[in-house]
Parts: structure tokens; sequence; C-alpha cells
């Protein structure tokens, strides 16, 4: 966008149908916070700057952005006037987003501001129909296809509830007509809030020129109040992301039970199968496996051609290049130099049960061979080339090529249960 346009996204409702001690805006989403992926369309449509509108209580969650706080939830109208000390002097236009439409996306932005700016209007609505319209305001057109008004459902009438076109809670208003109309607003409607719906009414009714975009996909507008309505927003994510890794080349076996977090980075030819979840800050580089079941966690890195099997757990560890961590293990804290095999059901523990004692490193190194069943007691260090026996509680630093484990030998004490049963009969 060449011309000036800021953000008001509007988040400071506590969304008391999510049945939550949360905000709504707040709760976690592939990765992000709700409110985040509307901050970030906002981004990639070039808004700046961008004001947050909070509650009080959540003021100092957006590190590193505008906040304006709004100490009362009196409406939208009253969210807006909130930001507005920080964007009187902008001379161009206003987005004002609803902070709980996490399937906003940078394109729709792009698409309401153009509108606008091509009927060069003083407000232009983001609406779409949905397949149920819910509680959404109905958009009320003219004989010509003109927004009349918008009216939020507990005001409408029954004919006003068929309208299948409903108001997303977004638009873009050039700002110099946005705060005289802001200033027109009264509690006058059934929930006693400031709506900025009726300052889109007043600029009807003074005869300035209000358009609509329609969301080409409805999906695009749909906001997020109940925990039903977040699990369906966190699926259509999953889908966009995994699509989006797929078409860069990455296999994904059953898209529908991969989840993958959105700041997850996957180079080509990387294969994924069934009931994987990836979280977080994860780099996972080109050739690498990841069988059914993995759990990959933040701050992990897997080297090229690297396997992460069935039922493994990995959490910030840096995988070497071909190294194999087959089936159900769990390595946490650790480094692994490349082309290591870690036998089944290998175990960092890296976390001493003294109070206070931070979490420890596991440091295995290049062409290591593991046991079955070992576990490491970090801080521990495993040098190149070494092999591990079996079944064995790893408590000390192992040396480049050496043997180490050991576990104790198996003792057969024969027809001992027998023994004990007849002593008891007896």
């Amino acid at each position: 966008m060449s011309e000036t346009v800021a953000a008001v996204v509007m988040a400071a409702g506590l969304g008391t149908r999510m049945r939550s001690a949360t905000p709504k805006h707040l709760h976690p989403l592939l990765g992000r916070r709700v409110v985040d992926w509307v901050i970030d369309a906002a981004r990639g449509a070039g808004a700046s700057p961008i004001i947050v509108v909070t509650s009080p209580g959540a003021s100092d969650s957006f590190g590193g952005l505008d906040v304006a706080v709004q100490h009362e939830p009196l409406g939208t109208g009253d969210a807006v006037r909130a930001a507005r000390v920080r964007l009187d002097s902008l001379r161009g236009d206003v987005l004002v987003l609803s902070g709980d439409t996490p399937l906003l996306t940078a394109e729709v932005l792009g698409g309401l501001v153009e509108t606008h700016r091509r009927e060069r209007a003083a407000a232009t609505v983001l609406s779409f129909e949905p397949p149920d319209p819910r509680a959404y305001g109905r958009i009320v057109r003219d004989g010509g296809g003109r927004v009349a008004r918008i009216v939020e459902a507990a005001d409408a009438t029954p004919d006003e509830l068929e309208l299948r076109e409903v108001n997303s809670s977004i638009y873009v208003f050039a700002a110099d007509m946005l705060w005289p109309a802001r200033d027109r607003l009264e509690q006058h409607n059934a929930q006693g809030e400031l709506y900025l719906t009726d300052a889109v009414g007043f600029l009807v009714g003074d005869g300035a020129t209000v358009a609509v975009h329609v969301a080409p996909d409805p999906l695009d507008a749909e906001g997020v109040n109940t925990r039903v309505e977040l699990a369906n927003a966190a699926a259509a994510l999953r889908d966009r992301v995994n699509e989006r890794h797929m078409l860069a080349g990455v296999t994904i076996v059953d898209p529908r039970t991969t989840w993958i977090d959105a700041g997850v980075e996957i180079e080509p030819d990387v294969t994924i199968h069934p009931f994987t979840v990836v979280r977080g800050e994860v780099r996972i580089a080109s050739g690498v496996e990841i069988g059914p079941f993995a759990y990959i966690r933040p701050g992990t890195m897997v080297g090229e051609a690297a396997k992460i099997g069935s039922f493994v757990e990995v959490k910030n560890t840096t995988v070497g290049a071909r190294t194999k961590i087959p089936h159900l293990s769990y390595i946490g804290d650790a480094e692994i130099g490349e082309e290591t095999n870690i036998a089944a059901g290998n175990i960092t523990a890296n976390f001493k049960h003294e109070p206070g004692q931070p979490k420890a490193r596991t440091r295995i190194g290049r062409n290591v061979r593991t046991g079955v069943d070992n576990t490491f007691d970090a801080p521990i260090e495993v040098g190149d080339d070494a092999w591990l026996a079996p079944g064995a509680v790893i408590t000390d630093d192992v040396p480049p090529g050496s043997l180490a484990g050991f576990a104790p030998r198996q003792i057969t004490k024969e027809g001992w249960v027998y023994d004990k049963h007849r002593n008891r009969d007896d």
C-alpha cells in the first residue's frame, strides 16, 4: 500500500463465552495467540502504526507493540477512542480490526483497502456470508444495493435477522471522517455500548460514501467466541500451514492428523508421517523423516537426512545430520552429533530433584551407538565413536571410542515362585 494506513486491533474483550480466565484474544493457536494472527495480517498488509487496544489486565502482553488501554468494556466505538491519541495526527486511512479473527489474511485486508480507495469511500465494511449468521450484525442495504445501516443481532428485527450478509467488525475509515463520526456515538442500544456500526450509520446519513468489500471466502472473516470456534479455526489454520509446506516440497502423509506451528521451518524433501506434532521454533533440514506419533517441541533443530521415529519426543535439542532416533525415546536439552544411532527407549534425565537446579544438557558425539534402554544422567558427555551397553544408566562422561555401561547381569533363582507358594500353604 503506497498511501498511509494505520491499524487499530481491538483486543480488550474478555470473551466470556470461552468460559476461561484467559481473555479469548490470548488463547494459543498453532504457536501464536489468537490476536497475533490478526496483527500478522495487518503487518502483511503494510499497516503502520499498529495499535493494540487491550484491557488493563493484559496491557503487558504485547511487548514491542504500541498498546492503548480500554479501561471499561464499552464496545467497539470506545475501543477506537482509546487508540485516538496515537492516531490523531494521521492523514490517511485507519483499519479497524477485530482481534478475534485469526483466519484474516493480508490479502483480504489488501482487497478491503483497495475497494475503499477505488470507491473514494469515507468508510468501507468487510462483510461475509457464513453458513450460519449466528449473532453477527446484519448488513442492511437500500434498494440500490448500497449500505443503509448495520444492525447488531441483539437489536435486529425478525426480518433483519433473516439477512445472510453479515458484518465482520472489520473496517477501513478515512481518518478525517472517523473521529467526528465516533464522537457522535451514544449508548442507546440493547447492550448499553458504543457501537462503531452507528458511526457507519452516521456517515450514510450524512451522504458520505460507505462501501462494502465482501470477503471472497467467508472463513477468512469468521470470529472466535467459543472453544468450538477456536477448534474450528485451529483446523483451518492447520490446513493452511500444511498446504504451504506441501507446496514448498514437504511430504505430509496425512495432513489432517499433522499439526505444525506457524513458526516451524521445514526444507524440501522432508517426509512427515501421521499423528505428528511440531511445535514452536523448530528447524527441520532436507531429507529428514519423521515417524508416526512423533512430538517435536520448541528449540529443536534436525539435521539433513536425520530420522525422528515413531513415539519419539525431542525438545530443545540439536540432532546431527544422518542421525537416527528410531523409536520410543525422549531426548530433551541435548546435542547429538552426526551419524549417531540412538537405540529404542533412550531417555535424557535432565532435571535434578534438588530445588533451584537448572536443567542440564546431554552431549552425545558423532557416530555413537547407544544401547536399548539407556538413560543419560545429565550433565553428561559421550565422546565420538563410543558404544553404550543395553540397559545402562550413564552417570559419567564417556571418552571417545569407548564401550561403557554394563548393567548388572541377570540373576535367576530357579523355582523361587513355586517355593514361595508352598511355604505360604504350609
